[in-house]
């Protein structure tokens, strides 16, 4: 019976903890314009089509890993509640034409995020409240979109 409990449980843990994120990524899509490169990012999502410059906008895919990632995958370093982010393994150009724009950190409910221009290094530091053993990394390149530890 105790067992059953606590597998019970982990469960209801588990089904708390994806309900969660699920709702955080539908709060946090991006979109970016095919024509202009305008990047939105929804706060919740509602009903209807993002439109600029008079097409569609197009939702922006994670990538977690293909080519590319060497330069552009969040790596995170946690000690305590400092949340250390660095994108790339190796670093990223940071030029006029090539930059990482942010770095965002959501944990449970909360969300940091660093917004970056060229030539500053492409990293961050976060105090964060909180369970980091869930947390969502993310960082968004203007020209190969939004990558994600």
């Amino acid at each position: 019976c105790v067992l059953l409990n606590l597998l019970h449980f982990i469960y209801v843990i588990i089904l708390s903890i994806t309900y969660i994120f699920s709702i955080l990524m539908e709060k946090k899509q991006i979109y970016r314009c095919p024509i202009c490169g305008n990047v939105v990012e929804l706060v919740y999502v509602g009903g209807g089509t993002l439109v600029c410059c008079g097409q569609p906008m197009l939702l922006e895919e994670v990538k977690k890993s293909e080519e590319g990632n060497e330069k552009h995958l969040p790596v995170v370093n946690v000690n305590g509640n400092e949340v250390s982010v660095k994108v790339g393994s190796i670093p990223h150009p940071m030029t006029e034409e090539h930059f990482i724009q942010w770095i965002e950190c959501m944990v449970g409910e909360n969300v940091y995020k660093k917004e970056l221009k060229p030539n500053e290094a492409a990293e961050a530091v976060f105090m964060v409240e909180g369970d980091t053993s869930n947390m969502i990394v993310r960082a968004y390149c203007n020209i190969h979109g939004l990558w994600q530890a």
